[in-house]
């Protein structure tokens, strides 16, 4: 698959290294990370946007994604803005590797949320897997969402435990 084909006009984020580098050291709930061996694997990395292998070392820290963005964009989420727990590896990795859907996602429900430029939420989108079957399918839904004006932001979410899994903006934004 030609990843420029899949994500012209969006691109699908990671947490930021730079992010990742004080996640490790303090999380955003002001707790050390807790370390742990995944040894059955599938725990969703958000670093590297794959799952982690069976038992490879993963840390889980609590982590604001509206809060990052809302600092870097001015706006005010006020009560959108949460902390969740999120996987990332303990020491520094390659990242993703580029700006398409994940691999490792596809297939599986996940909840859209889409952001106004002010931090507020403007609307949810439950995506079935046959709708994120593969990774074309996946970002003709993202660009679906994006159709709409108002939305600065979206955020994908875990359907089970409502975990942050990755960011998706406008491309260049």
């Amino acid at each position: 698959m030609d990843e420029r084909a899949t994500t012209t006009g969006i691109e699908v984020r990671a947490i930021d290294p730079g992010v990742l580098s004080e996640l490790r050291a303090l999380d955003d709930s002001g707790h050390a990370p807790r370390y742990i061996i995944d040894e059955k694997g599938g725990s969703p990395l958000r670093c590297c946007l794959r799952r982690s292998l069976p038992g490879e070392s993963v840390a889980l820290v609590s982590y604001a994604p509206l809060r990052r963005w809302a600092r870097e964009n001015a706006a005010n989420p006020g009560p959108y803005d949460e902390v969740g727990p999120v996987f990332i590896h303990p020491e520094e990795c390659n990242g993703p590797g580029g700006s398409a859907y994940p691999a490792d996602f596809t297939g599986a429900h996940r909840v859209f949320r889409a952001y106004r430029s002010d931090g507020t939420i403007l609307d949810g989108r439950l995506a079935t897997g046959e709708e994120l079957s593969d990774q074309d399918a996946a970002v003709r839904l993202l660009r679906e969402i994006f159709a709409d004006p108002g939305v600065a932001l979206i955020h994908a979410r875990a359907v089970e435990f409502g975990c942050f899994t990755f960011e998706v903006r406008r491309a260049g934004s």
